[in-house]
C-alpha cells in the first residue's frame, strides 16, 4: 500500500460550482471575482489565481490549454475534463471517469515521475457546497434579502435561496457560523440542513390550518356583526376585542416578523399584511375611543381581522399545494426499508439499515425492497425497478448481476453481495440529485428576484399616497383608509415568487418518476431552447457491448491471431478491445502479458507480446504504420462494414496479420426514439469512430441521413464537432455513455449521459437518464419545455395580477366587494393558483 503522502487526492467533479480552471497553475479560482483577472478563450472563461498565471497563459495560451490524459494518452481541455486528481503538487486531468477511477486504484504505472514526497491537498477552490435551512421566509423579497445577505459573507461564491424549499444553498469556504449571523442579521434564522432535499410539508400545513381555523372562529362573528348588527349596543367593542384576538393571536407571526424586519431597515410581504390590518384596526379603536363615538362611527375591526383570517386561509392551502409539489422526492425518500436481513456467521439476522456494510451478503424474498446495491450471488428473480428507472417492465436479475436499493424483488429469493451502503447507494445519490436540482435557480428567475427586491417599498409608497390622494379629495380619513389598506393587502408579492421555485420543484421531481435526473433549475431551462441532438453510436445509439462475429484472412491460426490481438488490446478501455478479450476467454485461450502497451487516440493500441510487435487498430493506423492489406480484404471489409460491423485490422512485427469483425446491434428502441426527436422538430446527428461505411449503415438503421452523420470522430474530436454546431447557432444536446463522451458532453449546451442504473453521479453530463436507451431524451426535452411553460405561465399570472391589482384597489373599485377583505382574498387566490398550476405537471402527458 502506499504512503499516505503519495496517494492521489481524488476530485469527483473538474471544477467545483462558480469557479474555473486556471489553465497554468490548474487553481480553481472563482469565477465571478478572480484575483488575477480573467479572459477568454475558445468562448470559455478563463479566470487566473494571480496576474502572472494571467500573463503566462496569454502569451502562450495552447501551451497551458490541454493536458494528455496519462492513462489512455488522449489529449484533454483542462476546462472540459471529466475530472481530475493531484499526486503531491501535480494535477492530472482525464478524459471519462474510468481512466480517472483506473488511475486512482494504482497511480504508479502513469506517473511519468516519482510522486512528490509533500503531503496531496485537493486543490483550492470554493468547497463544496453547503445547505441551509432557512425560517421565517415568506415571499420573493425574503428570498432576495437573505441571498444578499450571505452574499456579503467573506469567502461566499454563490448563492441561491428557494423559496419553495426555504433552503439555501452556499458555495465557498465560508464558515456556517458566519452564513447563520449573516441571515440572522436580516432578520431570519439559519441553520444546517442535513439533506438537499425539501422537507415534508404536512407539519407546516397542519399548523397553518390550526391558525386559519383559530382567525376564522373569531374573524367571522366580527364580520357578522359589522354587517347585520352594526346598531347593537356593545357590539363595537365586542369587534374589537374579537378582532385584537385575532390580529395577535394568529396573525401574531406577521407582526413579529414586519418588526424584525423593520429594524434591518427593510420589509416584505409580512410587512405589507401587518401595515394594512393594523392600519384598519388602529382606525377603529381611535374612532371607539374619540369623542364622537356614542353618534355612530365607522369601524373598520372586520377589515382588520378578516385579511388576517384569508391571508391564514392562503398560507394553509399554500403550504399543502407546496407538500403536494415535493410528492415524487417524498416518495422516493421513502423506499428504503428500514431494516435487512443479513447472514452473519452463519446465521441470518435481521440489522437496522444503517448497521448493513459492504461485503455483508443479504437476503431478500419475494415481495420485498431490496435495501443496499449489491451484486447478486444467489437465486434468480424479476426485480421491479420503476421508481428508479421509469421503465414499468420488471427486469431479469441473477448471479453476477448488480441489483439496486429501493427496488422490489417480485419473484424468487435473492443473496446478494451489498457493494454500496449508506449515501453512497443509487437511491441516496438520485435523493441528492433531485434535491439539490429542486433547490436551485432558474436563470428566468432573477427578473422575479429584482421585482421583489423593490416591490415593497414601492406598494408602501403607493398605498401612502392613495391615502393622501383619496383624504385631499374626499375630506373622509376614513374613506381614505380602505383603498390605501386595499393596495398594501392585493399588491404582496407572494405569487411572483413562487411562479419559478414552485414549477422546479414539481418538474424535477416528474422527471426523476420518469428516470430523467436533472443536475439543476439552469439545465433544465437550457434544455427547452434544445434544436440540435448529437449522439454518440457505441453505447447510445447501439448496445454498446460488441461481440466478435468474423475473422478474416489471417495467415495465423485465428486461435493464435486472436490470442495475440486480446493481449495487446486487455488494457484498453475501448468497447471493442472488450469484445476482443471476451472472445478470447470464451474459447479458454491463454491471454499472454504485455509490454510497452500504448494506446493511439482514435488509431488503435501497440503492444509488444511475447518479444512481437503487435498492432491492432484502424487501416489508417496500419497504413501509417507501412503495413499494407492484401488487395481480398479490402472487399471482404467493405461487404462487413455496408451490414453495420466494424472491422478491426491487426499487424504483427510489421506485416498483415488479419482482420476481425466486431458486431454492435442496435438498440431496439434507438430508432422509435430517435423519430420521436425528429418529431419534436430536433436536428439529429451521429458521431462515431466508425469507418464511414459502419456509420452509414447504422445510421440507415435508426433513420438518419448520410448527410447527419461523422464518421471516425475520435473522442477528443467530438467536442469540436459539437462546438461546430454551436458556432453555426444551434443549441446542441450531446448524449452520451458519460464515459469516452465527456469532453463532447461538456462542450454541448445540455449534456446528457445515458446511465445504466448503477452510476448516477456522472458529474459531466447535466441530464443523466436512468434507462439505458434514448427513450428518456425525448421525455426530458418535452418535459423541459413543459416546465418552461408553467413557468412563464406562472410568471405572467403574477405580474398581470399585480399590474392590475394595484390600480383597481388604489381608486376604490373594491369598495363594492368588501375593499381589503377582497383584496386578502386575491392575494392569497393568486399564490394558490400559481402552485396549483405548477402541480398539473405531475400528471402531465409527455407523450
Amino acid at each position: 500500500m502506499q504512503p499516505a503522502a503519495e496517494k492521489p487526492t481524488a476530485v469527483t467533479a473538474p471544477v467545483p460550482p462558480g469557479t474555473g480552471i486556471d489553465p497554468v497553475c490548474d487553481m480553481t479560482p472563482s469565477l465571478e471575482t478572480p484575483k488575477g483577472g480573467s479572459t477568454t478563450f475558445e468562448g470559455v472563461l478563463v479566470p487566473f489565481c494571480n496576474v502572472r498565471c494571467k500573463e503566462r497563459f496569454e502569451a502562450d495560451p495552447l501551451q497551458y490549454w490541454t493536458a494528455v490524459d496519462p492513462v489512455c494518452g488522449t489529449t484533454v481541455e483542462k476546462a472540459h475534463a471529466a475530472a481530475r486528481a493531484k499526486v503531491g503538487r501535480k494535477s492530472h486531468f482525464f478524459c471519462s471517469r474510468a481512466c480517472h477511477d483506473r488511475f486512482l486504484a494504482d497511480p504508479a504505472p502513469y506517473l511519468d515521475e516519482p510522486a512528490d514526497e509533500s503531503p496531496a491537498v485537493p486543490p483550492p477552490g470554493p468547497g463544496p457546497a453547503a445547505l441551509f435551512d432557512i425560517e421565517g421566509m415568506t415571499c420573493a423579497s425574503c428570498a432576495v434579502s437573505v441571498e444578499k445577505a450571505i452574499a456579503k459573507v467573506p469567502g461566499v461564491s454563490g448563492v441561491a435561496v428557494n423559496i419553495a424549499t426555504n433552503k439555501a444553498t452556499v458555495s465557498g469556504t465560508a464558515r456556517p457560523q458566519a452564513v447563520e449571523q449573516a441571515v440572522l442579521g436580516a432578520g431570519y434564522l439559519a441553520k444546517p440542513a442535513s439533506s438537499p432535499e425539501a422537507l415534508p410539508r404536512h407539519e407546516e400545513a397542519r399548523a397553518a390550518f390550526r391558525r386559519f381555523l383559530f382567525a376564522a372562529a373569531l374573524g367571522l362573528p366580527v364580520s357578522i356583526l359589522a354587517m347585520a348588527f352594526p346598531d347593537l349596543p356593545g357590539g363595537g367593542w365586542i369587534q374589537a376585542a374579537l378582532a385584537t384576538l385575532v390580529l395577535f393571536g394568529p396573525g401574531l407571526g406577521f407582526f413579529v416578523v414586519a418588526i424584525r424586519k423593520a429594524r434591518h431597515l427593510s420589509a416584505n410581504m409580512d410587512t405589507l399584511i401587518a401595515v394594512g390590518s393594523f392600519a384598519a384596526w388602529a382606525f377603529s379603536i381611535g374612532m371607539l375611543l374619540g369623542p364622537h363615538a356614542a353618534h355612530g362611527v365607522h369601524l373598520y375591526f372586520e377589515v382588520a381581522a378578516m385579511i388576517v383570517t384569508l391571508i391564514l386561509l392562503g398560507r394553509w392551502l399554500e403550504a399543502r399545494a407546496k407538500g403536494r409539489a415535493g410528492a415524487a422526492l417524498h416518495a422516493l425518500m421513502g423506499l428504503r426499508p428500514r431494516t435487512a436481513r443479513v447472514i452473519r456467521g452463519g446465521a441470518e439476522a435481521e440489522v437496522a439499515l444503517d448497521d448493513v456494510r459492504v461485503g455483508d451478503r443479504v437476503v431478500v424474498r419475494p415481495g420485498e425492497r431490496i435495501p443496499v446495491d449489491g451484486r447478486v450471488a444467489e437465486g434468480r428473480s424479476q426485480i421491479d425497478e420503476s421508481m428508479i428507472t421509469g421503465e414499468s417492465l420488471p427486469v431479469s436479475r441473477g448471479p453476477g448481476d448488480v441489483v439496486v436499493g429501493g427496488t422490489v424483488n417480485r419473484a424468487g429469493a435473492l443473496v446478494f453481495e451489498a457493494t454500496a451502503v449508506g449515501e453512497g447507494t443509487v437511491l441516496a445519490q438520485i435523493v441528492r440529485l433531485v434535491g439539490e436540482a429542486q433547490g436551485s435557480k432558474a436563470p428566468i428567475q432573477r427578473l422575479a428576484d429584482r421585482i421583489s427586491g423593490i416591490f415593497v417599498p414601492i406598494v408602501l409608497a403607493i398605498a401612502t399616497l392613495t391615502f393622501l390622494a383619496w383624504w385631499l379629495v374626499t375630506g373622509d380619513a376614513a374613506a381614505a383608509l380602505l383603498p390605501a389598506v386595499a393596495v398594501v393587502v392585493i399588491a404582496c408579492p407572494c405569487a411572483l415568487g413562487l411562479a419559478t421555485p414552485t414549477a422546479i420543484v414539481v418538474g424535477t421531481g416528474r422527471a426523476a418518476e420518469l428516470g430523467v435526473l436533472i443536475k439543476d433549475a439552469a439545465s433544465l431551462e437550457r434544455a427547452h431552447a434544445v434544436d440540435t441532438v448529437v449522439l454518440d453510436k457505441t453505447g447510445t445509439v447501439t448496445n454498446g457491448a460488441p461481440a466478435l462475429t468474423e475473422i478474416l484472412l489471417s495467415p495465423l491460426a485465428d486461435d493464435e491471431l486472436l490470442r495475440l490481438v486480446a493481449g495487446a488490446e486487455r488494457r484498453s478501455e475501448h468497447p471493442l478491445a472488450d469484445a476482443i478479450v471476451a472472445a478470447a476467454q470464451a474459447r479458454s485461450i491463454p491471454i499472454p502479458e504485455v509490454a510497452d502497451f500504448e494506446s493511439i487516440t482514435g488509431g488503435g493500441v501497440a503492444a509488444r507480446i511475447e518479444g512481437r510487435q503487435v498492432l491492432v487498430g484502424s487501416r489508417k493506423l496500419l497504413a501509417a504504420s507501412g503495413v499494407a492489406l492484401p488487395e481480398a480484404v479490402e472487399p471482404m471489409a467493405a461487404s462487413l462494414e455496408e451490414r453495420g460491423r466494424t472491422v478491426v485490422f491487426a499487424a504483427v512485427d510489421g506485416n498483415f496479420a488479419g482482420a476481425l469483425g466486431i458486431a454492435d446491434p442496435v438498440k431496439p428502441g434507438s430508432r422509435k426514439a430517435i423519430a420521436e426527436l425528429q418529431a419534436l422538430g430536433l436536428e439529429v446527428w451521429l458521431l462515431t469512430g466508425d469507418n464511414a461505411r459502419t456509420a452509414r449503415s447504422i445510421a440507415a438503421e435508426v433513420g438518419l441521413p448520410p448527410e447527419r452523420v461523422r464518421a471516425e470522430v475520435g473522442p477528443a474530436d467530438k467536442s469540436t464537432e459539437v462546438r461546430r454546431l454551436r458556432e453555426a447557432g444551434r443549441v446542441v444536446a450531446m448524449v452520451g455513455d458519460g464515459v469516452n463522451d465527456a469532453p463532447a458532453l461538456a462542450a454541448a449546451d445540455v449534456g446528457i449521459a445515458i446511465g445504466t442504473g448503477t452510476d448516477v453521479a456522472m458529474e459531466t453530463a447535466q441530464i443523466t437518464l436512468m434507462r439505458g436507451d434514448l427513450a428518456g431524451v425525448a421525455d426530458a426535452i418535452r418535459l423541459s419545455r413543459r416546465t418552461m411553460g408553467t413557468i412563464r405561465q406562472n410568471l405572467f399570472w403574477a405580474f398581470a395580477y399585480n399590474t392590475a391589482g394595484i390600480p383597481v384597489a388604489a381608486f376604490g373599485l373594491l369598495a363594492a366587494f368588501g375593499g381589503p377583505m377582497l383584496a386578502a382574498a386575491a392575494m392569497a387566490f393568486s399564490s394558490v393558483s400559481v402552485v396549483l398550476n405548477s402541480l398539473r405537471l405531475r400528471r402531465a402527458s409527455i407523450s
